[in-house]
């Protein structure tokens, strides 16, 4: 399987439940040394039971020097899996959009900041961020998710092409619909959008390990959203013209 991953030390936030639950499990079964994270102590712990894994809760922004002492002084892979997926238009509260912006963003910008020097010194690490199809797209009535997740992509981006003749390796994973609390939460719009082609959070773990064996930066559990993609790239108006009959299609149901 994928070398990079054996006796690897590993840190997933994000990790009670969901897709960053079925990435732990995926490192664990590949063979790497697991931190499961998560704002919820229990869920974090009974995944790590579950896989041999070491839990480390707490808030994903600041757990890079625990996990890293977890793991015997070593991070070899970070999922920078946590995230928020608030709703609300340009009028959701001023909290509602920071919060957005924290976990969404700053979260990776942080874990970024605590990693790099020593994947630099030593030229090898992977960062791998669970983005979004929102990231390279958009999504109806979640303002805040969509140019947080926007600004997720943008920064993995970067790292890969800032970092990466230096050793470091960037994962950007760019799901639709998955089946998750997240999704549950969506509502009416995610009803329309999201679930006629939900996934389960195995399949994005198993996106990704594909990824990773083909040293692909992009990761796309829903492969039409590439053709999705490319049509908002070269026609961006008759794309929001299209998005926008989306739109009124959902109003009109609500």
């Amino acid at each position: 399987m994928v070398g990079a991953v054996q006796g690897a030390g590993v840190v997933v936030t994000g990790a009670g439940g969901g897709i960053g639950a079925a990435l732990a499990r995926r490192f664990a079964a590949e063979g790497g040394r697991v931190v499961v994270n998560d704002l919820d102590a229990g869920k974090a712990k009974a995944v790590a039971d579950e896989i041999g894994g070491i839990a480390v809760p707490g808030d994903a922004s600041a757990i890079v020097a625990e996990a890293k002492d977890a793991l015997g002084g070593v991070v070899d892979v970070y999922c920078a899996n946590a995230g928020v997926g608030s709703g609300g238009s340009e009028a959701a509260p001023e909290e509602v959009w920071a919060l957005a912006w924290d976990v969404n963003v700053m979260a990776h910008v942080r874990a970024a900041q605590a990693l790099l020097p020593d994947w630099l010194e030593r030229g090898s690490g992977r960062f791998v961020s669970t983005v979004s199809a929102a990231g390279l797209l958009t999504m109806i009535g979640a303002a805040p998710y969509s140019v947080t997740k926007h600004g997720a992509y943008a920064f993995a981006e970067w790292l890969s092409l800032t970092y990466r003749h230096r050793g470091v390796k960037v994962h950007a994973i760019c799901p639709q619909g998955v089946r998750t609390d997240m999704l549950d939460a969506t509502g009416s719009a995610g009803d329309l959008v999201l679930v006629p082609t939900a996934i389960e959070p195995q399949d994005v773990a198993d996106a990704l390990f594909k990824g990773i064996e083909e040293d692909r930066f992009l990761i796309l559990p829903h492969p039409e959203v590439a053709g999705y993609y490319e049509a908002r790239a070269a026609d961006p108006d008759r794309w929001l013209t299209n998005m926008n009959h989306l739109q009124q299609k959902w109003e009109a149901a609500q």
